[in-house]
């Protein structure tokens, strides 16, 4: 049995190790404490107050606040005085469609990688004090909880990540339509989908929340065996969202599937580019932390657009 300091290292990241851990809100604690601790501690720092404005120097401010570019050129003593970051408010919409349950038959599915993913960015958002709120989805908006500190909401969104069922077709066009009406606030929205889905209406649906001047972060799901098609052997494929069943031999299909796959991503990261949304594949073979490290590069580049700083 690992220990506690093991769980937290960066090295028990990967789902096989955090599938032992049966309890949601644990996983996400072990995942953004072993995030944490590794080496991607800097790029949170500094998040936390804005640059306001000057004031003069008076006998016993911090002189770490001086301002010496200012001193240099008028010869007095200046302190840069900073206010409170504004919190931000996080949408997490996390796809819960039937396509969504494709693992959980040896392990880990894309909804269980995508739930942990969406705990550990609730936690991590947490810790620092900006509300997240949290949106499940098939066919229609089927839960969604309103953005909040409150460590109570944070139980609630582990809840319903925990109870949720992947038991309905994905469509998403008149959902977001809806939901992007209530957003109305301007934030982050973090959508969590495998995308298996019309492109025409995930490009409508995100351009809805980026007219709304939303920051948008799309982490793409996928199997391992949706990537890699490791398939040797006769074959009964089985739809999950269609009533279709194929037997075939997939040797003979891998090289078209991989070249359709291929496509397909190419287009999901044309529109993403278009609509000026970072996009990233998360492979639920890997480890869980490059959900995180997204979250926190785009936050920083945000914030760097922000204030003009680069």
């Amino acid at each position: 049995m690992a220990s506690t300091d093991d769980l937290a290292a960066g090295r028990y990241l990967d789902p096989l190790t955090l599938d032992k851990i049966k309890r949601l809100d644990v996983r996400a604690r072990v995942v953004v404490e072993g995030f944490m601790t590794g080496s991607h501690r800097s790029p949170y720092h500094g998040f936390a107050v804005e640059f306001a404005a000057h004031r003069e120097y008076a006998p016993g401010d911090d002189l770490r606040h001086i301002d010496w570019k200012v001193w240099s050129k008028t010869d007095r003593l200046y302190i840069k005085e900073f206010e409170e970051e504004t919190n931000l408010k996080c949408h997490l919409i996390v796809d819960r469609s039937k396509s969504m349950e494709y693992g959980s038959a040896n392990g880990w599915s894309k909804y269980d990688y995508g739930a942990t993913a969406a705990a550990s960015l609730a936690y991590l958002m947490q810790q620092q004090q900006d509300s997240v709120g949290l949106t499940l989805f098939s066919n229609q908006i089927d839960r969604n909880l309103k953005p909040s500190t409150h460590p109570s909401h944070l139980k609630m969104v582990f809840h319903e990540l925990e109870q949720a069922k992947c038991d309905q077709k994905t469509e998403v066009a008149d959902a977001f339509l809806a939901l992007a009406a209530q957003f109305r606030q301007r934030g982050m929205v973090v959508l969590i989908s495998d995308l298996l889905l019309p492109l025409k209406d995930l490009e409508e649906s995100l351009k809805q929340f980026r007219l709304r001047r939303h920051e948008v972060i799309v982490l793409n799901v996928m199997h391992h065996d949706e990537i890699a098609f490791p398939f040797d052997e006769n074959t009964l494929f089985k739809g999950l969202e269609t009533d279709v069943q194929l037997l075939t031999e997939p040797r003979h299909l891998k090289r078209a599937y991989l070249e359709a796959l291929e496509k397909h991503l190419a287009e999901v990261k044309r529109i993403c580019a278009g609509l000026g949304i970072d996009y990233l594949l998360l492979d639920t073979s890997k480890r869980l932390d490059v959900a995180l490290t997204s979250y926190l590069n785009f936050r920083l580049k945000s914030r760097r657009r922000l204030t003009g700083r680069f």
